[in-house]
Parts: structure tokens; C-alpha cells; sequence
């Protein structure tokens, strides 16, 4: 139960949220009102973004936190001073049991993918190319591959095809053996 005063007018709310209808103790009409609220929304920028200041129709980038009705864009870096939120890189590698041979699969992912470039040898172990500038393919042993990202939304996807990939070159090697 609780009373609402409205214009004056006090009205006992009883709402036991029992199969009954809920009852109002006062029967004064209760005037109508209305709620405006404002549609505009402002963001401020702060910490490194407002070293700068910006001229109108100027873009900024960063991130948009919204915290007690208020919007704020902060750079990257200043993420951890306003929040409790860090970043991080991470870096992530599979290996793959791939007995064919590691030219096969280099020629074959050239014609699935754009970019495909080899690597120098003191740069890697042993030989190896990398995908779209992304992800690193490592010839291990003779019968194992790893791959090698860091971790973003497009590196993942370029992995997950050419895992894919891969896979579906294994297919095709052992049905024709």
C-alpha cells in the first residue's frame, strides 16, 4: 500500500498483487498531466579527448559510457581511470593434425584468399605465410600446422575460415587417397 498525492488530491493505492482487482480508496477524479522530456543528447567529452577542442560538424572517436543519466566519450586509454573495465590483447594459437604437404595448402588458400604472402625464415621457424595480413600459418612437423592471431572481431573470422578451409582440404586429401 502506499498514498500518492497528486494535484493535491490523496489517493491510497492498495496493490497486493493477489488474484483480486486492486482497489482505490478515494474516488476525486485525478487531473490528467503530462511528461515532457527532453529528446537531445548531450555527451561530454573528457580526460585526452578534451585536450582538444572541437570545431562543429568535427568527429570524434571513443567510448560512449552513460552512468547516472549522464552520456561521457573517453579515449581508449582513459577506459580504466573511469571505470572498472581493462583492455588487453590477447594473443591465440591452434594447431591442427595436417599430414599434406605445406605447399599444397599454401597454393590451395591463395585461391580462397586475397592475400596470402610468404614469410622469411628468420622471422619464423621453419616455413610459413600469413593470411590477409592477420593471421600467421606454421608449417610445425609433418604432421601438424599452427595458427597464429591476435584477437579482434576480423582476425577471429579470417581464422575461422581458414580453419574451415583447411578442414575441407583434409576431406578432400583423404577421399582421393
Amino acid at each position: 500500500m502506499f498514498m500518492a498525492d497528486i494535484a493535491s488530491v490523496r489517493v491510497l493505492y492498495t496493490g497486493d498483487y493477489s488474484r483480486e482487482e486492486d482497489c482505490h480508496l478515494c474516488a476525486a477524479e485525478i487531473p490528467q498531466f503530462s511528461l515532457y522530456f527532453n529528446s537531445e543528447k548531450m555527451a561530454k567529452t573528457i580526460r585526452r579527448l578534451a585536450e582538444k577542442t572541437l570545431e562543429v560538424g568535427e568527429s570524434v572517436s571513443g567510448f560512449l559510457v552513460k552512468k547516472a543519466f549522464t552520456c561521457q566519450i573517453m579515449a581508449l586509454d582513459d577506459l580504466h581511470v573511469f571505470s572498472q573495465l581493462s583492455t588487453e590483447n590477447i594473443s591465440q594459437r591452434i594447431t591442427i593434425a595436417y599430414n599434406g604437404a605445406f605447399g599444397v595448402l599454401k597454393h590451395r588458400l591463395k585461391h580462397i584468399f586475397e592475400s596470402v604472402e610468404s614469410l622469411p625464415d628468420e622471422e619464423s621457424e621453419g616455413p610459413a605465410f600469413r593470411v590477409h595480413e592477420r593471421l600467421t600459418v606454421k608449417y610445425e612437423s609433418e604432421k601438424h600446422i599452427s595458427l597464429h592471431w591476435r584477437s579482434d572481431p576480423i582476425s577471429d573470422m579470417v581464422s575461422d575460415s581458414v580453419i574451415i578451409s583447411i578442414l575441407l582440404i583434409l576431406i578432400l586429401i583423404t577421399s582421393y587417397c
